[in-house]
């Protein structure tokens, strides 16, 4: 069953980062260009974490964790940004 599960979900997921990438091009706000970018994260995550499953490495689940943890504090840091006009205060 996973034999093809697993290539139809990578698709899905390569096709919505695509969309992602489109939304980031033609935002018509810089708070939609934001959401494209952590949308476009949530979803490279999702196909390293297919990727390791696949390939069956086992490796790829601490570099997803590691890129959650940045795009998380990428968000954080650009909404901080757009709200008060600096990051550290």
């Amino acid at each position: 069953m996973l034999s093809w599960a697993i290539p139809l979900a990578m698709g899905i997921f390569t096709l919505a980062m695509a969309l992602n990438l489109y939304r980031l091009a033609k935002g018509p706000d810089i708070t939609d260009r934001i959401l494209a970018l952590d949308t476009l994260m949530i979803n490279s995550i999702a196909l390293l974490v297919l990727t390791d499953i696949r390939l069956q490495l086992g490796i790829l689940f601490e570099a997803a964790l590691l890129i959650a943890l940045m795009g998380f504090v990428g968000t954080v840091a650009m909404s901080k940004y757009l709200l008060r006009g600096d990051v550290i205060e």
